[in-house]
């Protein structure tokens, strides 16, 4: 990077955005201040002013204001070109579909007649692109569920928090066009705070528009500023790690081409680019970058396990526990056969543990083993994780429950603090049920009528 001044009037100048400055005056600073800034460095600025506590949601509320500032210099970043089978190479052919969708949703949202005078023909094409685009939401659980673990590890964590609340105001975006279509022809009654002729249906335009500027946005930032980084960033043991849970959780607009690339061709290596600040507290131990997380590893050198590997049962093959005996296969078996999700954080905050159910009620792959629970959820509900683990840590609380609506099921979740016979807490419980079912029940069924 060629600079005329320093790191800190960056900061300086994005602090001074966020203040209210112009984005034409922003622009000739940043200008002036460098004639070239690599993708990780945009992510360095961003984690340094989280850490030196400028809020999350304030960064994201400006992402695209930063970008706008700093689009001259992104636009030189060289496109990638990372071989078939490669996750990055599968997510670029995503975007895309992606961006030709979000194109045709804006070219729709501009022909729009504000009179309510369309075809019928423009409002199925509409209805047709907004489910289409429906598919983001898997091409986003993967980003949040696999590539952010593995950014965290390398101490890279501000700039996929602000990723994931910018994925979740898509969401929200692409729930209230839905919604806005769905609204239909007929006048409704006029919710409270729209005035007379402001309906749901009258804001499908700007709904539509809006939806398709910030969805070729996250294209743009996830192209120029998180893919490069990461390239820069992972080792190719962590790219065929993120590969397999891609796998899992599944894609929506583009499947890999091939296998995960074998060794023979040339991948970064971790450590390519520089860190970014040191990750929030220790990496947990068994954590570090490029580590295989899989069952039946053996000890290290320390004599502790790899988070996600399975002890050995002891010689006579049977885990003695509370009240009886099991083979470690048994254990390992009835975890998956509980009609429940049940994810273990230990004392230290760490995921250490997830069943594997044949339906899992969210979405959940090897990359969460080590990962914060914080880092887990999105930044809008994060103050409530903390609130709920530290009053189980202090022993106000040993239980939280919560139960929502989901695509017509009902989802009941439950936390509870585990703690030792002796009132130690050892970590936090986490079950989750898809109680539709339960919820039904009527009358009753005894063992002897079951058929």
């Amino acid at each position: 990077m060629t600079t005329r001044t320093t790191a800190p009037d960056l900061k300086d100048l994005i602090r001074d955005l966020h203040d209210g400055l112009d984005p034409q005056e922003a622009k000739a600073r940043f200008d002036f201040l460098v004639d070239g800034l690599s993708p990780g460095e945009i992510a360095v600025l961003e984690e340094e002013l989280i850490r030196e506590g400028l809020p999350v949601h304030e960064i994201q509320n400006l992402c695209d204001l930063h970008v706008s500032v700093m689009r001259d210099v992104l636009d030189q970043v060289e496109d990638l070109d990372p071989p078939p089978g490669h996750p990055v190479h599968t997510a670029l052919a995503e975007n895309r579909v992606i961006s030709q969708l979000a194109n045709r949703l804006g070219e729709l949202a501009s022909a729009w007649d504000a009179e309510d005078r369309e075809s019928e023909s423009q409002e199925e094409e509409l209805r047709e692109v907004l489910d289409a685009l429906g598919g983001i939401q898997s091409h986003y659980l993967r980003k949040e569920h696999q590539l952010f673990p593995f950014l965290e590890r390398h101490g890279i964590t501000g700039p996929p928090k602000v990723m994931w609340g910018v994925h979740d105001e898509i969401r929200k975006q692409l729930k209230a066009t839905r919604q806005a279509l769905s609204a239909g022809r007929t006048p409704s009654p006029t919710p409270p705070g729209m005035g007379t002729g402001d309906t749901p249906r009258s804001r499908l335009p700007g709904r539509a528009a809006a939806l398709a500027r910030s969805v070729s946005e996250m294209v743009y930032k996830e192209n120029k500023i998180l893919f490069p980084l990461a390239m820069q960033t992972l080792s190719r043991e962590e790219w065929a790690q993120v590969r397999a849970g891609d796998d899992e959780l599944g894609y929506a607009f583009a499947e890999p081409e091939n296998d995960f690339p074998g060794p023979g061709l040339s991948l970064p290596v971790a450590g390519a680019s520089p860190r970014g600040p040191d990750s929030v507290g220790p990496d947990p131990e068994g954590t570090a970058p490029g580590m295989e997380v899989r069952r039946g590893d053996a000890p290290n050198a320390a004599g502790s396990r790899t988070p996600g590997t399975l002890p050995s049962p002891p010689r006579d093959g049977l885990l003695t526990l509370g009240t009886g005996q099991l083979t470690l296969e048994q254990v390992d078996q009835i975890f998956r056969h509980l009609p429940v999700d049940l994810s273990f954080v230990d004392a230290s905050g760490h995921v250490r543990y997830y069943s594997e159910t044949p339906e899992r009620i969210f979405p959940r792959s090897p990359a969460a083993i080590g990962r914060h629970v914080e880092n887990c959820h999105p930044p809008k509900s994060v103050h409530m994780v903390r609130e709920i683990v530290r009053a189980f840590e202090t022993g106000e609380r040993d239980q939280a429950e919560f139960w929502i609506q989901m695509k017509g099921r009902f989802i009941h979740i439950q936390y509870f603090a585990v703690r030792n016979p002796e009132g130690e807490f050892l970590g936090t419980l986490e079950v989750g049920q898809d109680a539709t079912h339960i919820r039904g029940l009527e009358g009753e069924r005894r063992l002897l009528e079951w058929s």
